[in-house]
């Protein structure tokens, strides 16, 4: 009897001896910390410039960074608002946005008004492309006062512009067709610096109509009334150059003709007869008469 139980108790002493140690209350098991990308700056960035691919590297932060880039093609070509200094994180807070950052070299954002007449019922969004048509009416007293539209007309002025913005509608604030395009006053335009005074010509002196073009519809008017010959100077000297009203309906400038009129003709009264008598004159043998 007194063997069993010591056979037993030695059981249960070796099964107890064979439990693993208890862990100690408050020790974590420790936990490989994971890195995270973030695109920093090798070397000064100033404001206003392009951002180079060369400028930019990829460090490993044991944190994320709010703002930062994990992918430095996700920040060459971007303009800093402010100087960023060597080896600090860019953030998307020091970068320009908005529609500065959307227009390419060469061109200029234009605004223009609209209306759900002239801009496809207000299903325009940011990032469509459009035609900008404009009507000009022929001008009362035109050939006789020097008018400079001749004739009602409606010409392609501006071909394939982009839209960045229409009403309160930006592409990074872009609405879903409905309540974001209605009561639209205004459409902003990507337009050739070249071309911008007779778009603004244009709205001063007629209507304009945009008209929505497919995306994958790449054909470009080679010539329209808003494009001149280019000039030595570049597109800035050529919007310097100025537009006259004549030239974007067709009239040429030129002064009208104003019909040359019929020269007067002098009435000139025949001449009356002579007030007067006759007297017969005898010399001789021969009778002669004599007017006086």
């Amino acid at each position: 009897m007194l063997i069993g139980i010591a056979i037993l108790l030695g059981i249960y002493a070796w099964l107890l001896g064979r439990k693993p140690a208890p862990v100690a209350p408050g020790a974590a098991p420790a936990v490989a910390t994971a890195l995270v990308p973030v695109v920093v700056a090798t070397r000064a960035l100033p404001a206003g410039q392009p951002i180079p691919a060369d400028a930019l590297k990829v460090q490993q932060t044991p944190a994320p960074i709010a703002g930062a880039f994990p992918n430095p093609t996700l920040v060459t070509g971007r303009i800093p608002a402010n100087d960023i200094v060597a080896q600090a994180p860019v953030l998307e807070s020091e970068l320009m946005s908005g529609l500065a950052d959307q227009i390419a070299p060469g061109e200029r954002a234009v605004a223009i008004k609209v209306d759900d007449t002239n801009a496809v019922g207000n299903r325009l969004r940011p990032g469509n492309f459009v035609d900008v048509f404009v009507n000009l009416k022929r001008e009362s007293g035109f050939g006789a006062t020097g008018s400079e539209i001749s004739q009602t007309q409606a010409r392609l002025l501006l071909s394939r512009v982009r839209v960045l913005s229409f009403g309160d509608a930006t592409a990074d604030r872009d609405g879903t067709p409905g309540p974001t395009g209605a009561g639209a006053r205004t459409a902003v335009l990507a337009v050739p610096t070249a071309q911008v005074d007779a778009l603004t010509l244009a709205e001063a002196s007629g209507r304009l109509v945009l008209a929505l073009r497919s995306p994958r519809d790449d054909d470009v008017a080679t010539r329209t009334v808003a494009m001149r010959a280019s000039g030595a100077g570049g597109p800035s000297n050529e919007a310097a150059t100025g537009l006259v009203l004549g030239e974007l309906s067709g009239s040429g400038g030129a002064p009208a003709q104003v019909p040359r009129a019929a020269p007067a003709r002098v009435a000139t009264a025949s001449a009356a007869p002579r007030a007067g008598g006759s007297i017969e004159v005898i010399r001789g043998g021969r009778a002669e008469t004599l007017a006086y």
